[in-house]
């Protein structure tokens, strides 16, 4: 159905042009229409493309502008002139009629001598335009009630070709959908009982040429704590968060916006969530730490999660190694931005879970801070740090575990996330892994005693071993392998001594020998309830002697 353009009236034919031209430009350029219908300096519509101005100008004519209408032809050379002081690349008149030869002249004959490109798209051209986007001519020219109800009494037909059928008739509900509105449509799906209609712009710009507001009233001093600090970063900051407010906590819900969308609420569950990833996600970000020069001292880059913007002011969301910086900054210079961190280690690998560590001492010592998104400063603000003794000892030992981790990974060449448990042996079991690794004599908390199974006694040394007396004893194990995380590690050929070891009933353990026994079980003790020492054999001597290297682990006694 074409538009009647000689009946719709001025208001409704600038309506429909603006609508036009949004939908050809939009993709490419920044389209502005400019109230005043020719009143604001000779300007209807502006079109920007980089360095490009191209200014449509409106004239509802639908008998067109010959020599014999009086005050026609003045009235567009005027606004022709006013939109030449703009400095356009071109200049479109638009009129709903079909110019003459000698109105087509008139309109050329305005570019004589002039660096602009003049045209007129007309009534044929309108009609073509409009045809290769039929939902905004639907819009203005179907009765969009009546269309619904008739594809609403479709719905209730039976089905006779399943699914082939509920196809057409959803697409022909989907068109009726975009037919309502020349800038905005309406998605839906059904789950069950339940119809789910989503909102969609049809161009980039729908939200500014036909903005809708959503308001509502409600008793927010009963709200929980939790729910009321939501709102604030949802509502004041734009952090992109679900809330969900109950019917009981909304007086009233108004959306404001095209007739056919604009309604009230009353007892509704408001449930506002972000639509879908945040404009500029992914971005590289970086949380830089700087003294009172202005120097960085440290810098953690990220990925930006989102900005967002309210009422109060903007947040910035910024993903960093092993947790998620949150920043609200106020549009009150007066108040001071808020960070919040929330940090993980789970599914870490040790040195990342290093890296997210010294970020967390970092933000509990406090100081002046800046983020910046692409190269570019997005917030800054200084925190006040303060952290216990009791906190910084325990960052101190995850510290240290991580480190430890790292280094028997490496050499092991067995990689795997931090463990989200781990048991105080395999605590203890890590740490000597990681002193050996390093080159260093252990004591070994795990080497008490050796069994030995003896089968001779003519062995001079085995003699002296078995009379009772302390000896030096040293033996080698090619497979030395701790147990972590239910992990076996092999660190490599280990050797384990004791300049005093004593074997227990070793004069027995020697008189049955000497008796024709064929062998014999003993057990080595070193003296004094020590353990044996261990190093590993394929390391770097670092010249140091072979005394036992502290663990240095809270809460743990030293082994001797």
């Amino acid at each position: 159905m074409a538009v009647e353009w000689d009946r719709v009236g001025q208001p409704r034919f600038d309506r429909i042009v603006e609508a036009l031209v949004h939908r050809l430009y939009d993709g490419s350029a920044v389209v502005q229409a400019v109230n005043g219908r020719g009143g604001d300096r000779g300007i209807d519509i502006r079109v920007v493309s980089g360095d490009r101005l191209r200014i449509f100008q409106l004239k509802y004519y639908p008998d067109g502008f010959a020599t014999s209408m009086k005050g026609r032809r003045p009235s567009i050379k005027e606004s022709f002139e006013r939109a030449i002081e703009h400095d356009p690349y071109e200049w479109i008149l638009v009129v709903p009629c079909t110019v003459t030869d000698s109105e087509r002249a008139f309109i050329e004959e305005l570019a004589e001598g002039r660096k602009v490109k003049v045209r007129i798209m007309d009534r044929a051209e309108l009609d073509d335009r409009l045809a290769a986007h039929s939902d905004i001519e639907a819009s203005f020219t179907r009765d969009q009630l009546f269309e619904a109800a008739k594809v609403y009494g479709q719905e209730k037909a039976i089905l006779r070709r399943g699914p082939r059928d509920l196809a057409k008739r959803v697409k022909k509900l989907g068109r009726a959908a975009d037919e309502v509105d020349p800038h905005w449509t309406m998605d839906f799906a059904r789950e069950g009982d339940k119809i789910i209609q989503t909102l969609r712009g049809k161009h980039p710009r729908a939200h500014e040429v036909s903005p809708i507001s959503l308001t509502f009233t409600g008793r927010t001093r009963s709200l929980a704590p939790e729910l009321s600090s939501a709102m604030t970063r949802a509502f004041g900051y734009g952090v992109a968060e679900e809330v969900v407010l109950p019917p009981e906590a909304v007086n009233r819900l108004k959306i404001s916006g095209p007739d056919w969308l604009t309604k009230t609420f009353k007892n509704v569950e408001v449930v506002w969530r972000p639509a879908g990833p945040a404009p500029g996600a992914g971005t590289p970000a970086e949380l830089a730490f700087v003294d009172g020069q202005g120097r960085v001292t440290a810098s953690y880059a990220g990925r930006l999660n989102g900005l967002g913007s309210g009422n109060l002011g903007r947040s910035i969301d910024v993903a960093v190694p092993g947790g998620q910086l949150r920043i609200l900054n106020p549009f009150d210079d007066a108040v001071r931005p808020k960070l919040s961190y929330t940090f993980s280690l789970e599914s870490l690998a040790p040195h990342d879970a290093m890296k997210a560590l010294r970020l967390r001492r970092r933000l509990l010592e406090g100081g002046d801070f800046q983020v910046t998104v692409d190269g570019r400063t997005a917030g800054a603000g200084r925190l006040s740090g303060a952290p216990s003794d009791d906190v910084i000892r325990q960052l101190d030992e995850l510290q240290l575990f991580f480190e430890d981790l790292d280094v028997v990974q490496r050499h092991c060449e067995q990689y795997f996330p931090v463990p989200f448990e781990l048991p105080a042996v395999d605590r203890i079991a890590l740490r000597m892994a990681r002193l050996l690794v390093d080159g260093r004599c252990v004591a070994s908390p795990f080497s008490r005693t050796l069994t030995l199974t003896v089968t001779g006694a003519e062995d001079p040394a085995m003699r002296q071993l078995l009379s009772g007396h302390p000896q030096s004893v040293r033996l080698t194990t090619p497979d030395c392998a701790v147990q972590i995380a239910g992990r076996s590690l092999d660190l490599g050929t280990a050797c384990m001594f004791h300049t005093r070891v004593v074997a227990q009933d070793g004069p027995s353990a020697l008189a049955a020998l000497d008796a024709g026994a064929i062998e014999k079980e003993i057990i080595l003790r070193p003296a004094d309830d020590e353990q044996f020492r261990m190093f590993l054999t394929d390391t770097p001597d670092d010249g140091l002697p072979l005394t036992p290297a502290p663990f240095g682990l809270d809460g743990y006694p030293e082994p001797r």
